[in-house]
């Protein structure tokens, strides 16, 4: 591998998008990353700059262009020069859903709020 290569899972963790490289690995071998449009099963997959990754992070499809492999896992100021993130924007918007209105001392949902967060959010996402 050469220097302006590096391994998918390691670059993930680097740019922070994953906590551990564990996760970023499981990401990947489970078939939900893209490299290029090419659905990628291993983890040990050499990614570099110009490339670009498609995999979900919680409720979102992230689009990311490599802009740079990184030599460290640093700061999240450090991480955000490694990558330009081609998501759209409106699934940036959609996951502002906006909280349940709560009584003073009832902390707990109850049933009903449940579904009615969870109706929120599937009307948010469409």
């Amino acid at each position: 591998m050469s220097d302006d290569r590096i391994r998918l899972d390691k670059w993930l963790w680097q740019a922070r998008f994953f906590k551990s490289r564990s996760l970023a690995a499981a990401c990947v071998t489970g078939g939900h990353t893209r490299v290029n449009g090419q659905h990628v099963s291993k983890a040990s997959r050499a990614v570099g700059p110009g490339d670009t990754l498609t995999f979900p992070q919680g409720r979102l499809v992230r689009v990311i262009r490599i802009a740079a492999c990184g030599t460290r896992r640093g700061p999240a100021t450090e991480a955000q020069t490694l990558y330009e993130d081609l998501s759209p924007p409106e699934t940036q918007e959609k996951k502002d859903v906006p909280p349940i209105q709560r009584i003073e001392g009832n902390a707990r949902p109850t049933k009903k709020d449940r579904r009615k967060l969870d109706l929120d959010r599937s009307q948010a996402l469409e």
